[in-house]
């Protein structure tokens, strides 16, 4: 005979498992269903933006490229394509699919979203260049066009995220590529590096570990099929020009082309003197409005006073006072010497 306390008992924990898997909205069966929805709505969003990057770079987008930029399997590729064609987001074409007018409306909002993301995290945080890409990935699908408009405006609706890419306009503008691979500027000509490309992640690390970025001016002193040597803010680089090209360059016009590129406040030997032109784009945060609080301010005439006997860090009187910066930090501070 069957104790009545154990079939209680075992009632009780049916029913409580049933609970537990089937209550609306926090049982197990919905969490799970909701996890698959939002993974499904990651691989759509992300198919959106590899579809919109071909667009904008005028390369063809199909199956083999969607399933390689997604790290899925041919047959998922297909299955994602064939969801994004049911909800109208991409048409075929000839050679491979194309986003439809809705399809593209959605893709700028993802890629809006991301690259607002990567200007936040370069402007506003600590965190390393090599990871705001794969953080903006995983933030780009969790908030609303709403709260990406207060996120732009909290940053007074920057244009450019901090590879030099343009952030789409909230009304869905996006203003063309520019500049060209720094392996095809003539040497000797001046130009602005306006693009770093943050993708592949290795090669990214590498122009990071170089100190490059948008907003610095540069000259190619020597090409060559093995090494592009080139100037960048007055240090001298020597790349591959595998690496180079991942690095688009516009050159300057001519009324500029006779200024720059500008030194840097650690090559200032002591007593010398200069005067700030610029701080350079890669000092973010809290670390640039320090700067800009001690006065650092283009035209501000700065000079080097006294230097720690192990050489860093170096006193420099500005307005007035006299305050150690680490070389680090005096590198970032473009100058013009004083005679």
């Amino acid at each position: 005979m069957i104790d009545p306390a154990l079939a209680l008992l075992g009632t009780f924990l049916l029913v409580a498992g049933l609970v537990a898997l089937l209550w609306p909205d926090r049982g197990l069966l919905w969490r799970g269903l909701r996890a698959i929805h939002a993974t499904e709505r990651v691989l759509i969003e992300d198919a959106l933006k590899h579809l919109f990057d071909c667009e904008y770079k005028g390369r063809i987008a199909n199956l083999q490229s969607l399933s390689g930029a997604l790290s899925v399997s041919g047959n998922r590729g297909a299955e994602i394509l064939g969801r994004l064609e049911e909800q109208v987001l991409v048409a075929p074409t000839e050679t491979g699919y194309q986003l439809t007018p809705e399809g593209r409306r959605y893709a700028l909002r993802v890629v809006r979203i991301h690259r607002l993301w990567e200007r936040y995290l370069s402007d506003e945080t600590g965190v390393d260049p090599e990871a705001w890409h794969d953080d903006a990935e995983l933030r780009e699908h969790t908030i609303s066009s709403e709260e990406a408009e207060r996120l732009s405006a909290s940053m007074g609706h920057p244009r450019y995220d901090p590879h030099g890419d343009p952030i789409p306009t909230a009304g869905g503008e996006i203003v063309p590529p520019q500049g060209r691979p720094l392996t095809e500027l003539p040497p000797g000509e001046l130009a602005e590096i306006v693009h770093v490309e943050d993708e592949p992640p290795a090669v990214y690390a590498q122009l990071v570990a170089e100190g490059l970025h948008p907003g610095m001016r540069v000259r190619v002193n020597e090409a060559s099929p093995q090494r592009i040597r080139f100037e960048a803010d007055a240090q001298e680089h020597v790349l591959a020009p595998i690496l180079a090209a991942n690095l688009s360059v516009l050159p300057l016009p001519k009324e500029e082309r006779m200024e720059g590129p500008f030194e840097r406040l650690s090559g200032l030997d002591l007593g010398e003197q200069g005067t700030v032109v610029a701080i350079a784009p890669a000092l973010r945060g809290p670390e640039r409005r320090r700067m800009l609080d001690l006065g650092l301010i283009p035209g501000t005439v700065v000079t080097a006073e006294i230097r720690s006997p192990g050489g860093d860090p170096t006193g420099y009187r500005i307005r007035g006072a006299v305050i150690a910066l680490r070389q680090e930090q005096a590198e970032q501070i473009q100058i013009e010497r004083v005679a």
